[in-house]
């Protein structure tokens, strides 16, 4: 496993190709699944103010910021993961290690807030989005990452 500081930096580029892969991905599905393109990114914001941010599709400082922010740190979470996890393998067999490293981080993600965190916890786009919506959000979060710890392969 390699160092913590070089995990950091190695998860940036993963971290801003991801969030922007999956907020992209959540805001279209939303935008077709509920009428509202911010819907459910402000349902993330469900941990601080319960159901009823679900509810909202509409630019708010309350479920919108939130919303951002808990996703991009989510995903920089998961960017860490990866870089943790696999990063090593990463490192020794570049970019073509990615795709794998991403998917296996994506499906860990997926498993995690939705079947073991509690439901106060999960990233509150099942209320908006459906489920085949939902596994494109997955989908677009392994996109990012693979394509985020290849690019930063690439310019080393």
């Amino acid at each position: 496993m390699k160092p913590w500081r070089q995990s950091m930096r190695d998860a940036a580029a993963p971290t801003a190709l991801a969030t922007v892969t999956t907020l992209l991905t959540v805001a279209l599905r939303g935008r077709h699944d509920s009428g509202s393109a911010l819907a459910p990114i402000n349902a993330t914001s469900h941990v601080l103010w319960g159901p009823r941010a679900a509810a909202s599709g509409r630019v708010t400082v309350n479920h919108t910021l939130p919303g951002l922010l808990i996703n991009a740190g989510a995903t920089g979470f998961w960017a860490l993961v990866m870089e943790r996890l696999f990063g090593a393998r990463l490192d020794a067999r570049g970019k073509a290690a990615a795709p794998v490293a991403a998917a296996a981080t994506a499906a860990l993600a997926y498993l995690t807030d939705y079947h073991l965190v509690p439901r106060r916890l999960t990233p509150g786009w099942e209320h908006r989005i459906s489920h085949r919506s939902l596994a494109l959000a997955f989908g677009a979060l392994a996109l990012g990452l693979g394509a985020g710890a290849a690019l930063a392969r690439a310019q080393r």
